[in-house]
């Protein structure tokens, strides 16, 4: 593996882990009153266009990190929606 790679390994682990602790939060206690929408609506969209940046070069770790962190914030994003519809936001 050249050095390369294995910082973006390093990169992708260390972005996608530090999204769990949020998502997790978000999904136990379902309250999004201090997320911000513009922020998790731009994290999501950006995070697929990654996605599909790293599928193009065929870079296998930009996609599974990108897929993972668009899973989570992609999460956070529909309970923000959710609880802005119901009007508790």
């Amino acid at each position: 593996m050249t050095t390369s790679a294995l910082l973006g390994f390093v990169a992708a682990i260390c972005t996608t882990i530090a999204f769990i602790p949020q998502a997790y939060k978000t999904i136990r206690e379902r309250a999004t009153q201090d997320l911000s929408i513009v922020t998790f609506s731009m994290l999501f969209f950006g995070t697929i266009l990654w996605f599909v940046y790293g599928y193009l070069i065929h870079d296998i770790p930009l996609m599974l990190a990108n897929a993972i962190t668009a899973s989570l914030s992609g999460v956070i994003f529909f309970y923000k929606v959710q609880a802005m519809r119901a009007g508790r936001e």
